[in-house]
């Protein structure tokens, strides 16, 4: 078994609030759960108007599959031009 996880750090750079970085985010994490059929959440940076972390898993049985998955969801979010990607992260664990 191998586990994918990607960290996607984001810059919302229109949002003057709160509620306007939600609604930015829930969009994200909507069209990637709906396309991918993954967990994904925000993680981190809650608290902050402009910046998002997200993380999301995938579980497969190689190691090239869950990385090949990951690389192509975060190249999703960043073609989706509602946040700047700023930094992604992407760790592979096998069992």
């Amino acid at each position: 078994m191998v586990v994918g996880v990607g960290v996607i750090e984001l810059m919302v750079h229109n949002s003057s609030s709160l509620k306007a970085k939600r609604q930015v985010i829930k969009s994200i994490l909507g069209r990637v759960r709906s396309k991918f059929d993954l967990s994904i959440a925000e993680v981190g940076d809650q608290d902050k108007w402009q910046r998002a972390t997200l993380a999301f898993a995938v579980v497969t049985n190689d190691g090239g599959h869950a990385h090949s998955m990951l690389a192509t969801i975060t190249n999703y979010v960043e073609n989706l031009y509602l946040a700047e990607v700023v930094d992604t992260r992407i760790e592979i664990v096998h069992y």
